[in-house]
């Protein structure tokens, strides 16, 4: 009997690593170089021109999204009247920042997973401003063949966008520009 029960606990043994490599093997996916499709209605440039009450405002940032395929491109006017950094960021409380990223939407949530970039689109990882992630969570407040409002869940004030251009998703390596 004793044999009998070795030999059971060496094949319980043997089927739970089989399990557990099925299990790794199975959680690991591909991932590819290539952009993926993205949202149709999102392909193009979308602008937000102004805020509703922007000059009694202390800060605020104008918004311009490039969406190609399932990347995104932000670029971000800040303005800030009120001097919370040094000096030499400063630029007399304007600004401009810089991200790319991908995204994906589920049902009415856009979620952006990217980073902060120089204008060349090149990683930031240090210097004034913002670097490092870049991951909004948008919330699709309306959308139309040329009009879209966002709401980045961080932030109460919602994005209203106008499109300034269509484009086409030809899928390419990704980051190119």
């Amino acid at each position: 009997m004793n044999k009998k029960s070795n030999t059971y606990s060496q094949l319980k043994a043997y089927l739970s690593i089989m399990v557990s490599m099925l299990f790794v093997f199975a959680s690991c996916q591909r991932h590819t170089d290539m952009q993926g499709e993205g949202e149709d209605y999102l392909q193009g440039i979308w602008v937000q021109d102004s805020i509703p009450g922007q000059d009694q405002l202390l800060n605020y940032t104008l918004y311009q999204f490039k969406f190609t395929c399932d990347s995104v491109y932000a670029e971000m006017q800040v303005r800030n009247k009120v001097q919370s950094i040094a000096d030499s960021c400063y630029n007399n409380g304007k600004w401009t920042e810089y991200a790319k990223a991908v995204y994906s939407v589920r049902s009415d949530s856009m979620i952006v997973d990217g980073v902060y970039t120089k204008p060349n689109g090149k990683q930031k990882i240090s210097g004034c401003h913002k670097h490092g992630i870049y991951g909004p969570r948008f919330l699709i407040k309306f959308k139309s063949k040329d009009s879209l409002v966002l709401e980045n869940r961080f932030e109460s004030r919602p994005i209203i966008l106008r499109k300034t251009a269509d484009l086409s998703c030809v899928p390419k390596k990704r980051w190119e520009l």
